[in-house]
């Protein structure tokens, strides 16, 4: 009696377990895949980068009339930055998503707050001075670069503006020692080159 009572538990453990081990390896894998540390479909991510068309917008279409509407950067309590490059005070953006262009305060292609290493104290400036159509060489820098490390969120954005909103928010390429920012002022950059911090350092 003793004895079926012991061999039906253990397979009960025997089966516990397994359901565990199925379980965690699941999970693991799972959480590899998200941190980009394990890919099981590099079929899907080239596929991204093969048929995702980028769309750069010239000095022209960016001066153009604003009958269409304009994306924006949304988030900003003080300050929009539109799909155009114009940088205006949020009294300032009209019901379409545009920046007045003719507003007070409002200016395209605002760089006030960044640096030579491209690299800005405000996100909405760092959005505006991204836009410049002569960052074209800079941005193409970044897409490569995004399509050799398999960068999925870059890789898969479709226009310019997109790119900027994307790159000006903090990244890796802001912080050192993965916790503390290389210059705590100017952390929102959308070039390749790092921050580099008050004491010159990369």
């Amino acid at each position: 009696m003793w004895y079926s009572a012991f061999i039906r538990f253990i397979r009960r453990r025997i089966i516990l377990g397994f359901i565990f081990l199925l379980s965690f390896s699941y999970c693991g894998l799972s959480y590899l895949k998200n941190a980009g540390l394990f890919n099981g479909n590099d079929d899907e991510v080239a596929a991204i980068k093969r048929t995702q068309p980028f769309v750069w917008r010239s000095l022209q279409q960016h001066n153009a009339s604003d009958d269409d509407g304009c994306r924006n950067s949304v988030q900003g309590k003080l300050l929009i930055a539109d799909d155009r490059g114009y940088l205006c005070p949020r009294a300032e953006l009209l019901r379409n998503g545009c920046c007045n262009s003719l507003g007070p305060g409002v200016a395209q292609y605002d760089c006030d707050t960044c640096r030579p290493n491209n690299c800005c104290t405000i996100y909405e400036h760092c959005i505006s001075c991204c836009l410049q159509p002569d960052k074209k060489e800079v941005l193409e820098s970044v897409l490569g670069r995004a399509s050799e490390q398999n960068n999925v969120l870059i890789a898969s954005v479709a226009d310019h503006f997109e790119l900027c909103l994307a790159k000006c928010r903090t990244s890796s390429q802001s912080v050192r020692h993965e916790n503390s920012y290389r210059d705590p002022e100017a952390k929102h950059c959308f070039g390749d080159v790092a921050a580099v911090n008050v004491d010159g350092e990369v």
